[in-house]
């Protein structure tokens, strides 16, 4: 086999230990280094004093990052982040000084693919957008935690309040926890359209609440309000870093079922240049909304979409779920069309991989997004429908006769 890469490396990366093999015309050479900043970099020295050009490790967890932050700054031609799946060896024979060694000949002989590693900023503005998301995750589960201790009380009030921590549910929150159980006072601080709703919310009201629940109830409301504080600080710090992004945000921002933060965390993710993705399939298969393939003796069978980037794979399903409650858009049409045939998560999914491409397109053309209408299915199979219609009607006995309008 031709060898395409003279000086290169490979490392089998541990959360201790980092067993490095380096192969040169000279020959092959092993070592094993720990994973503090220090030993890091003696791995770096160590890796440029043998002149080599290429390193290639697998993606273990979080475990290759502070080893690629410091080999970035090094003078290497590239450095290989590679699946795990695509670098196994043969059962049975797995050593860390194999795995180094087996790394190190693929990646000599050019049979390894990298995967896509965005550079230092664009990794750190990931991390700020993900942990945000993060905690806005676990704020809503905190409110569900309130949720359960008001059932546990007896207290209806998500029968009647969409939001149970908006501004009338937290009034009423804050007086169920010092201590007023009165339902027709606690009714009366409802506000907005939340008044027409009286009567059903004394109902809801009147329950038992004990000690212990006021105690809780008190708690949770005051995590909530931490997570809220912690959240505003990191939306400026995001809006801070976003500035140069403001164009795309404005752009994205138009996409049915993508609003400001969804637009965040998409750039945050991918980018700006889309010449790093080949094809509107490459982001796809990178975000993990492909279909997966299963073929065998010429049947396709049910397959799993593609494991992807969790960060933008959630954010893209969310969106679908948002843009299916919209009317007369194209992305709800299309929503509802495969939900009542494959159900509500294929759908949504299906309805993810048609936002990101569409994304992709408007990053690489950058052009704005031109909604199709809810009818777009209808024009494109005007005759099946029609027939399928025609047909209907002539088994309930009527005689049918079209014309063009």
């Amino acid at each position: 086999m031709e060898i395409l890469y003279a000086n290169c490396c490979g490392l089998d990366v541990h959360k201790k230990t980092i067993t490095a093999c380096i192969i040169t015309p000279k020959g092959k050479e092993l070592r094993t280094f720990g994973t503090f900043t220090a030993d890091l970099l003696d791995l770096a020295d160590w890796i440029k004093a043998k002149d080599c050009t290429h390193v290639a490790m697998e993606s273990t967890g979080v475990y290759w990052k502070p080893i690629y932050n410091i080999l970035e700054q090094y003078d290497l031609k590239e450095i290989l982040v590679v699946n795990a799946q695509h670098i196994k060896t043969v059962p049975g024979r797995k050593t860390d000084v194999k795995d180094a060694d087996w790394s190190a000949n693929l990646l000599r002989h050019g049979l390894l693919r990298g995967s896509f590693i965005q550079n230092r900023e664009q990794r750190e503005l990931k991390e700020l957008v993900g942990y945000r998301k993060s905690l806005v995750d676990e704020r809503a589960r905190e409110v569900n935690r309130i949720q359960k201790v008001l059932e546990g009380a007896g207290i209806k009030l998500a029968s009647v309040a969409t939001d149970i921590t908006g501004v009338s549910g937290r009034a009423i929150l804050d007086a169920i926890v010092s201590g007023i159980d009165d339902p027709k006072f606690l009714a009366s601080l409802s506000k907005g359209r939340l008044k027409n709703k009286r009567e059903q919310l004394e109902q809801a009201l009147h329950g038992l609440v004990g000690r212990h629940q006021r105690m809780l109830l008190s708690t949770q409301l005051q995590h909530i309000d931490f997570l809220d504080r912690e959240i505003a600080k990191l939306d400026q710090e995001v809006e801070g870093q976003m500035r140069p992004f403001e164009q795309e945000i404005a752009l994205l921002d138009g996409i049915t079922g993508i609003g400001v933060r969804s637009a965040q965390v998409v750039l945050a993710c991918i980018g700006r240049d889309m010449s790093r993705f080949p094809t509107k399939s490459h982001i796809s298969s990178w975000a993990g909304l492909s279909p997966g393939n299963n073929e065998s003796a010429g049947k396709r069978r049910k397959a799993k979409t593609t494991k992807g980037n969790p960060l933008l794979r959630t954010t893209m399903i969310q969106a679908a779920k948002s843009a299916s409650h919209t009317k007369n858009t194209y992305l709800s049409a299309q929503y509802h069309r495969i939900a009542a045939r494959r159900g509500k998560n294929k759908a949504a999914v299906a309805v993810a991989h048609t936002i990101l491409v569409i994304i992709y397109c408007m990053l690489k053309n950058h052009t704005p997004y031109q909604d199709m209408g809810a009818d777009y299915f209808a024009k494109v199979n005007s005759k099946a429908i029609a027939k399928r219609a025609i047909k209907q009607l002539e088994m309930l006995g009527y005689q049918v006769k079209i014309e063009a309008a």
